[in-house]
């Protein structure tokens, strides 16, 4: 293995620095790597099978704020997973960083108008979450917080992104357990 090849695969090891103010404590790091990857791979067998025709009658795509609120989501996963473990403050994180919260607020906004009978129901606790998180987010990067940003990110990333993830795939009849699963 080369000197090269080994610089490029510390980056996938989260044991391989000291955490820092900008960096993930290791439990955190793999906490993060862990699910992030799952999920990550979960999205593309759901999606594969989908595209295949594996995953039978898909009666969600006929709504155009589930397919828009999946399309938003989607890429947010292994985004999110990337700006957690790339290194900080670099111009390359800083424009995906706003892509990320920019796609997160826009995410949580269109689930308001998913909703059979007009009702909110308890996936729905994560919009404010979510609104107070992007703002704390911007604003304690703005602040110098670096330590308090980051927080804010991973609070997100495992809170209002992660546990979503996991019950669309749990519960019977959504869009994203029907695609994995099959009707």
């Amino acid at each position: 293995m080369t000197a090269a090849t080994a610089d490029r695969l510390q980056f996938f090891n989260p044991f391989h620095r000291p955490a820092g103010t900008l960096d993930l404590s290791p439990l955190t790091r793999g906490l993060v790597i862990v699910s992030g990857t799952l999920m990550t791979a979960i999205c593309f067998v759901a999606i594969g099978r989908a595209m295949l025709g594996l995953s039978g009658e898909l009666p969600h795509l006929r709504h155009f704020v589930i397919v828009f609120h999946v399309s938003t989501v989607l890429p947010c996963v292994p985004l999110g997973l990337y700006l957690l473990l790339a290194p900080k403050g670099t111009a390359l994180h800083k424009q995906l960083g706003k892509l990320w919260v920019a796609l997160m607020v826009i995410t949580s906004l269109s689930t308001l108008f998913i909703r059979p009978g007009m009702e909110l129901s308890w996936i729905h606790i994560f919009v404010p979450i979510t609104l107070r998180a992007s703002y704390l987010i911007i604003a304690k990067a703005r602040r110098g917080d670096m330590k308090g940003h980051r927080n804010e990110i991973v609070s997100l990333y495992l809170g209002a992104l992660m546990i979503p993830g996991i019950w669309a795939f749990i519960i019977k009849g959504r869009l994203m357990n029907v695609m994995l699963l099959g009707s």
